[in-house]
């Protein structure tokens, strides 16, 4: 398979216009070709299927004139702030990773809980948040992308509140209940938020911040540690966990008062004035061109309409090869991020540690924000690569690199027991390289890869179930993180999650296209050509006819409204 990133050029830049021309198939100034820019494709790619779109190659981030004499347009200050501030959000996840795993053997030690009982509270995290994935779409679509952010933040803030005060563990779980909702709704939210307020070319870079907001939230979670360090237990954990209504509360603010509401979900309520003035902060001044970018929005926004009367939920349990190498691609990329272990070792770092053979709680504190400060890191640098070196190239080097990492953590604990051997500085060493090598692909690129593979008929609902196969799969490894270690002794368990992360690797390579720099109303049009679909082109047909259709039903609905009346007939 050809992993080079493709581009379909348009010149209507339409999607419903491409649809129309590969019907007609005669237009000249919209041909699709495949190739290098400037050079007519072999004959035998238009002979083999006349009906087939071609694809022209063409340079990083082609979209809506992102880029000018080839080079990109500046980000403007008002979209850092944007991005800035959705990503806050992902901070809220992160420091109730780190928060927990810092917490975790305070909390076990304060309130006796078996591992059982400590499993299933780190775990229902995830489990909570699967529902509120699911929701994600309703409330978003209905309420506004800034509405959803309100919602996620207001979960945090009692969940953590009741947690706080709890004197029993069904106090605990009740509260996890509400701070799980609030995981759901921002893990959709926030790179489906940047990614529409964001201009295609640095698409890739901003929506990791997502990713890197999630990792100061843990490092400021492995931080609440020193600082009630020299409070007692009992305590510790409780204010531990208070201090987490900090990032939700301010998240209320920027929502409200500071942040816009994404030009796509304006323009489908009609406010096309509105997302003007977003598109027109967003853009530098002088590089926003209204009709290379304010007029395809509400095609494709009609286009997604169209196809829920079309079809609805058919494409997602009936798909078609390109629309079902779309989900392969997306919800397994979203699971194969907590299939490699990442939350369950976040969660019980500490425990790891501990069974290492360090018991110092000042040396655990100070190693979990080493190993924080590490992960973010590598965050940074991969936020960088993404949009010039790809993504498939990162996903490979980041699991293998977790792969050999996690067999050093294994061979740390080898004859451990039986010998007597102190080899906690090895497990640290494989756990510094673990956290780096994930946040260098798969932390950030599991979440950028969902956000540009869905088709606009498919995205929303796409997107909730790729953040509930994720948190799916996050539950299941951090449920029985404990009870598995145990049972297969420490060392078998990492060569396990070692052995996962080289079949997720396999998987990416069979099935990943290299995506950077692809515009997202083009992926329909992209996945057809990479899988030879064209069946995916008769959805977007049928949706046509449809359209025609209620074109025909307004007309003769105006046509009988302004005739003249019979006579005889009262006006």
């Amino acid at each position: 398979m050809d992993a080079r990133p493709l581009v379909l050029r348009n010149t209507k830049s339409s999607f419903i216009s491409a649809q129309i021309t590969m019907q007609a198939a005669s237009s000249p100034t919209e041909d699709y070709t495949y190739g290098t820019p400037g050079t007519a494709s072999p004959s035998n790619n238009n002979n083999d299927s006349p009906n087939r779109p071609t694809m022209q190659q063409t340079h990083v981030g082609e979209f809506r004139d992102d880029y000018s004499d080839g080079v990109p347009i500046v980000v403007s200050r008002a979209t850092y702030i944007y991005v800035l501030s959705a990503a806050l959000n992902s901070c809220n996840l992160g420091y109730d990773i780190g928060v927990n795993t810092n917490a975790g053997i305070l909390l076990q030690d304060s309130m006796n809980l078996s591992d059982g009982q400590l499993e299933v509270f780190m775990g229902s995290l995830n489990f909570f948040a699967m529902v509120g994935a699911l929701c994600s779409s309703a409330v978003t679509d209905h309420y506004g992308r800034r509405g959803g952010f309100v919602v996620a933040a207001l979960g945090f803030i009692v969940g953590i509140v009741i947690m706080s005060f709890s004197q029993s563990y069904g106090g605990l779980m009740f509260g996890r209940v509400f701070v799980g909702l609030g995981v759901g709704f921002g893990l959709a939210i926030d790179p489906l938020y940047i990614s529409e307020i964001s201009p295609a070319a640095h698409r890739g870079r901003l929506v990791t911040w997502s990713e890197i907001a999630t990792n100061v939230g843990i490092v400021l979670g492995f931080m609440s540690g020193a600082i009630f360090f020299n409070m007692d237990e009992g305590r510790a954990w409780r204010a531990m966990f208070l201090m987490g209504i900090i990032l939700p509360t301010i998240m209320i603010y920027l929502a409200i008062r500071v942040m816009p509401e994404s030009p796509r979900w304006l323009v489908s309520k009609g406010r096309e004035s509105e997302a003007k003035e977003v598109l027109e902060k967003v853009y530098p001044p002088g590089k926003l061109q209204e009709d290379a970018i304010l007029i395809p929005i509400p095609e494709a926004i009609e286009l997604e309409s169209e196809a829920e009367h079309a079809v609805g939920w058919k494409m997602i349990f009936f798909p078609t090869p390109a629309i079902r190498r779309m989900l392969l691609v997306g919800i397994g990329t979203a699971v194969a991020q907590q299939a490699v272990g990442i939350d369950a070792i976040q969660y019980f770092l500490t425990f790891i540690i501990r069974e290492s053979g360090i018991d110092s709680r000042a040396k655990q504190t100070a190693i979990l924000v080493f190993l924080g400060l590490l992960k973010l890191v590598f965050i940074l640098i991969a936020a960088r690569l993404f949009d010039t070196r790809g993504r498939r190239p990162l996903f490979f080097i980041s699991l293998c690199g977790c792969a050999a990492a996690l067999l050093l953590v294994a061979f740390s604990f080898i004859g451990k027991d039986e010998e007597n051997t102190d080899n906690s500085g090895l497990a640290v060493l494989g756990l510094a390289l673990y956290l780096s090598a994930f946040s260098l692909g798969m932390g950030p690129g599991a979440w950028l890869i969902p956000s540009e593979v869905f088709a606009i008929s498919i995205r929303a609902k796409a997107m909730s179930l790729a953040t509930f196969s994720n948190r799916l799969t996050g539950t299941l490894m951090s449920s029985t993180f404990l009870t598995t270690a145990n049972a297969m002794s420490w060392s078998g368990f990492f060569v396990l999650l070692a052995v996962i992360c080289l079949l997720a690797a396999a998987f990416l390579y069979f099935f990943l296209p290299e995506t950077k720099g692809r515009s997202l109303e083009d992926m329909s049009m992209y996945f057809a050509e990479i899988t030879g679909d064209n069946s995916i082109l008769e959805v977007e047909e049928t949706i046509l006819r449809r359209k025609n259709q209620l074109n025909l039903e307004g007309i003769a609905s105006e046509s009988l409204a302004t005739s003249d009346p019979p006579p005889g007939t009262m006006t």
